[in-house]
């Protein structure tokens, strides 16, 4: 038996072990199936236009000349600011944060804002930024300050913003302004009442994986950014350009001759449009018929509470979370675009 015992052992380390494979998963058909339908669509729905001669109307140009205007102005800025968002994302160390930041909460919620101006990436990058900060030992004051402010006061964003406002630097004086103290102010009023229970951190990863090719991770980085940034920014001009064109004159009067009104109404606008940060200077540029201050507004609440950074906030940090911090945030936002950009503009 013992002989038995010793030749089995032989056997056993001389095979070679076969771990079964499972076949390649073959690409479902129905999703191209469903892009491709979308656009033939698409196409038969503007021949079907120009065939009935709606394309030449003269409200339709407008619509077209509007939608235009803004999406070429905002895709070189869009371009570089999701370059530099994946640059980041695979080459910069993840640990960076936990090696700068001062120790004191209270001082690291001012630095994590500051920090987010040279730290470009939009707004839908950010959210698992902060994630991962807060997995690493950041305070959570700190990474939500660098959540807000991230997106909002980079450097790309604030170009963007001299560019679709010309011979105004008051405007990007008063976006900086307003963005970083409303960055400050929910970091600092989240070390005062937040609480760890309304969070649900998830695990997700940001950065460089060991063992992966830090140009693969670049390359996918800025693909799926790109993308995602750049249909909002789309969908975004499409709704300006519609804003611009189809709403009557005397609905934009009644809101826009009230200062208030116009505010709130501008700051309702940006969560609706949710607007890549790097191209809503030129959005809110085309809003004419409203004042600084309101424009101004829609500039600061857009990279901070939309629609889809409730979204990501939910789905990463819980609802429960999600529903204070956006409420908060745009309470402050919109509070410090009103005092920024009446001493300012």
């Amino acid at each position: 038996m013992g002989k038995t015992d010793e030749l089995v052992g032989v056997v056993d380390r001389a095979a070679p072990v076969v771990t079964p494979t499972a076949p390649p998963a073959r690409p479902s058909p129905v999703r191209p199936l469903l892009t491709l339908t979308a656009a033939a669509a698409v196409g038969i729905t503007v021949l079907l236009l120009a065939r009935a001669g709606v394309l030449d109307r003269p409200a339709v140009q407008a619509w077209r000349t509007v939608c235009l205007a803004i999406t070429v102005q905002a895709l070189p800025f869009l371009i570089l600011g999701t370059v530099l968002s994946g640059a980041i994302n695979a080459f910069v160390p993840t640990d960076l944060f936990t090696r700068v930041l001062p120790k004191r909460a209270a001082l690291a919620v001012p630095v994590a804002g500051v920090a987010g101006a040279v730290l470009p990436g939009c707004e839908c990058a950010s959210v698992p930024v902060a994630n991962s900060l807060i997995r690493r030992g950041v305070t959570p004051a700190a990474a939500f300050a660098f959540l807000l402010s991230a997106p909002a006061i980079n450097p790309i964003v604030l170009t963007a913003t001299a560019v679709a406002f010309p011979g105004n630097p008051a405007m990007v004086a008063a976006r900086l302004v307003a963005s970083l103290a409303t960055a400050a102010v929910m970091g600092w009023l989240w070390l005062c009442f937040g609480k760890e229970k309304w969070l649900r951190p998830a695990v997700r990863h940001t950065g460089h994986q060991h063992g992966h090719s830090r140009w693969a991770e670049f390359r996918q980085g800025f693909q799926h950014d790109f993308l995602h940034a750049g249909g909002f920014l789309v969908l975004g001009a499409m709704a300006a350009a519609t804003f611009n064109v189809a709403v009557p004159r005397t609905v934009l009067d009644t809101f826009s001759g009230s200062p208030w009104l116009s505010v709130l109404f501008l700051a309702g606008l940006a969560v609706l449009l949710a607007v890549c940060s790097e191209a809503d200077a030129f959005v809110a540029a085309s809003l004419t018929g409203f004042s600084p201050t309101a424009r101004l507004a829609f500039m600061v609440v857009g990279p901070m509470v939309d629609l889809k950074l409730i979204a990501l906030q939910a789905g990463t940090f819980g609802r429960a979370f999600a529903v204070r911090f956006s409420a908060a945030t745009t309470v402050v936002a919109v509070a410090a675009s009103a005092l920024i950009g009446g001493a300012l503009l």
